[in-house]
């Protein structure tokens, strides 16, 4: 909702400077400026990226619109999910949680979070290590390179989006010079007719010039570095998981393992120890 509240201020600012000087906005709409500068815009994106990455633009900046998925309740639904699944396997053993890490989607454990449980990497994630750790095929301080590299290689891709994003943003400028160059060949073509019709070509060229920069520094700009602001989110979201796991697969009790996962949450989002203990209490106890 803030980037709505954003764009109106940016939008606003503008219009009301400029009709506050004497500007007319119907001179602002030339609609073919505006054809030339998103259809390159549009098309750079297409050639620049993989189908994957030019749906997620959109997607993930209508997701903006929403607010983000990384709140308080969301890190304190984490550290219940993560307590309660090594709640299981320290009193059953890792054998007791085989059934839920190998079919998360049915697992009673994971389904019971409904934020948790769409968060399709984040089940994988825990899922797929706790497997590791159930095969027992990796030494424990090996363990931390293997969740490290999960998250760079998760972490490249989720920036694709906002980096191609950024991309379009720095080429507006050159897109709203062609448009305008385009509209002086227009304009040069109907020297010697009356001063005015000269002139209202000259603004609308012009127009091509100022949408490109508007678009670059007040839309794309600003979209991309909201959606890099959004993955930060996820990535502590994902920090926290490798906290825990960590902690779990050193042998450390349940509680502990989650103590460090807690910490690994940013200060404006972390539950308190004693909401922490409120958790655990629901479960009888620290394992």
């Amino acid at each position: 909702m803030l980037v709505l509240v954003g764009l109106a201020i940016v939008m606003g600012s503008i219009v009301v400077g400029y009709t506050a000087h004497g500007g007319k906005l119907y001179v602002l709409w030339q609609w073919t400026e505006f054809v030339i500068i998103f259809g390159a815009g549009l098309g750079a994106l297409v050639m620049a990226n993989p189908p994957a990455v030019v749906k997620g633009c959109f997607t993930q900046t209508l997701a903006l619109l929403k607010p983000s998925p990384f709140s308080k309740a969301a890190f304190t639904e984490l550290l219940q999910v993560l307590y309660e699944i090594f709640y299981a396997a320290r009193k059953d053993g890792l054998v007791g949680i085989e059934s839920h890490v190998e079919d998360p989607e049915s697992s009673p454990i994971f389904s019971k979070y409904e934020n948790f449980s769409s968060h399709h990497h984040a089940v994988t994630f825990l899922a797929d290590t706790l497997k590791v750790l159930l095969t027992g095929a990796v030494e424990d301080h090996h363990l931390a390179d293997i969740l490290e590299t999960d998250l760079e290689m998760h972490h490249e891709e989720a920036e694709a989006v906002p980096h191609a994003i950024q991309q379009v943003g720095d080429a507006m400028p050159g897109f709203g010079i062609v448009a305008a160059v385009l509209g002086v060949i227009i304009t040069m073509g109907k020297i010697g007719g009356a001063p005015e019709i000269i002139g209202k070509s000259v603004a609308a060229a012009l127009v091509g010039t100022f949408l490109g920069i508007l678009l670059a520094y007040g839309v794309f700009g600003p979209l991309a570095q909201a959606l890099t602001e959004r993955l930060k989110g996820e990535e502590q979201y994902m920090s926290v998981i490798r906290a825990a796991l960590l902690s779990f697969a050193r042998g450390d009790p349940p509680i502990t393992s989650v103590e460090f996962a807690r910490r690994a949450i940013e200060p404006q989002h972390r539950p308190s120890f004693a909401e922490l203990e409120e958790i655990t209490r629901r479960k009888g106890g620290d394992g």
